[in-house]
């Protein structure tokens, strides 16, 4: 029945010290060796979620920067693309400069800051990427990006977020993908739309696919999805309007589900 599985990385399809579990992989190669097409769907950078698609050894176009990158990974062919609009950028980078606050910008697939702190190396370290910085984003701007991201206790990013949704909120798609990331992408750089994109051009109806998270900005595919799963580490938010609540990230939550809704679908 099903024909895509979508799965966010960090903390759905990697366990807490960032690994992929044998018996994750495996369930993972019986499905592809069925036919279904397995993708990833992270807010991580493309050249972040590479390495862990080759950790599992896909092939295939895989959704990244929320959504706002759909790119293969064999050729590196870009498939669907979606940018911060320039004058929301700057007005988000005014914002951020009159605040104090700490933004990261993504251009051409690399990390910028403006200034080497605790911050900016604490996430290069997770998600395995250098970074360079560039004391003044002013010239980087007028650059494509695919998203800008601020980092800040938890508590502060959801004031922020509500101050900034009548400044940019028309243009942007503001997220958490961790409770102290606040995110921004195009208002059609979600997984959601993502997703979709990936069905059509499989050739799948949105029945046919399977989405899995454990975070806020999982929140557009597990409902565009024909199943949507939350995972049992997942924000009761998410776990409130998905369709199917599987184990945590830390019990083979993905494994579980493919083994149920796929692998052993006739017996369920």
């Amino acid at each position: 029945m099903y024909k895509l599985i979508a799965i966010d990385v960090d903390d759905t399809l990697l366990t807490d010290d960032l690994t992929v579990t044998e018996g994750t992989k495996h369930a993972l190669r019986a499905a592809i060796a069925q036919g279904v097409t397995v993708t990833l769907a992270t807010g991580r950078m493309y050249a972040s979620a590479q390495k862990i698609a080759n950790q599992i050894e896909l092939n295939v176009p895989i959704i990244t920067y929320q959504g706002a990158l759909v790119k293969t990974l064999l050729d590196g062919q870009v498939l669907y693309e979606r940018n911060v609009p320039i004058d929301a950028a700057k007005e988000l980078y005014a914002y951020v400069e009159a605040n104090g606050l700490h933004l990261q910008l993504y251009v051409d697939d690399e990390l910028y800051a403006t200034e080497d702190n605790d911050k900016i190396r604490k996430y290069s370290e997770l998600v395995n990427i250098p970074y360079k910085i560039e004391p003044d984003f002013d010239k980087l701007l007028d650059f494509p990006m695919n998203k800008m991201l601020i980092i800040d206790d938890p508590a502060r990013l959801d004031r922020i977020a509500e101050e900034l949704k009548p400044l940019i909120g028309d243009r942007v798609h503001i997220t958490k993908s961790k409770a102290h990331y606040l995110e921004f992408m195009h208002k059609e750089g979600t997984k959601g739309h993502a997703l979709r994109f990936m069905a059509e051009h499989l050739g799948c109806t949105m029945d046919q696919t399977i989405a899995l998270g454990d975070a806020w900005n999982d929140n557009e595919m597990i409902v565009a999805a024909g199943l949507g799963v939350a995972m049992g580490n997942a924000v009761q938010s998410l776990k409130d309007i998905a369709d199917y609540v599987t184990l945590s990230n830390n019990e083979e939550g993905v494994k579980h589900v493919i083994e149920k809704f796929v692998l052993h679908a006739s017996t369920v």
